[in-house]
């Protein structure tokens, strides 16, 4: 005979940890946008989740930053000019874009100096960072993570296809 524990299950409002994660690159809107954008859903009483401590080159997504990831209920993907070139915020928006399928969470993408359609179909440089993943980690068969680029080139095209906001002036 086996005895099972028994858990209750959270309460909605228990289980989110965040209203709002904002996903990012640091170098590129950092001290900028994002920041504003976080004290202002702050000042609106939005429990926000910013991460800027930043990764130094070679280490993972934190195990406890893909928790935040989950236990919010929006993500704002913030596409800036550089996005693309850091994996960190690849992998983050893997992470949101499953959980979007997954469990129904709220993605919403901002073109912050960006042209959506170069997010979508990743020209320029999109294109270029892309590339420069596809050289590091390998192409098609050749490389042992060529899939984690197809994977990022697929989330990159998902993301950008959800209606969302754009800047006005791209470079």
């Amino acid at each position: 005979m086996r005895i099972e524990p028994q858990v209750d299950e959270p309460k909605v409002d228990e289980w989110f940890n965040y209203d709002v994660f904002l996903s990012f690159r640091g170098e590129d809107t950092c001290h900028g946008f994002t920041s504003h954008l976080y004290r202002a859903l702050r000042q609106s009483g939005i429990h926000a989740f910013m991460d800027d401590s930043g990764l130094e080159r070679g280490e993972e997504v934190s195990a406890s930053l893909m928790q935040a990831i989950e236990r919010s209920q929006i993500a704002l993907l913030i596409f800036s000019p550089d996005y693309a070139s850091s994996r960190w915020c690849l992998d983050e928006l893997v992470k949101i874009m499953e959980c979007r399928r997954r469990l129904g969470r709220v993605a919403i993408p901002i073109f912050y100096e960006v042209d959506p359609s170069e997010v979508r179909s990743q020209r320029g440089r999109y294109g270029e960072a892309i590339e420069r993943h596809e050289e590091r980690l390998g192409r098609e068969n050749d490389g042992v993570m060529w899939w984690k680029v197809m994977e990022w080139r697929s989330v990159l095209k998902e993301a950008a296809k959800i209606s969302g906001f754009s800047s006005s002036a791209y470079r």
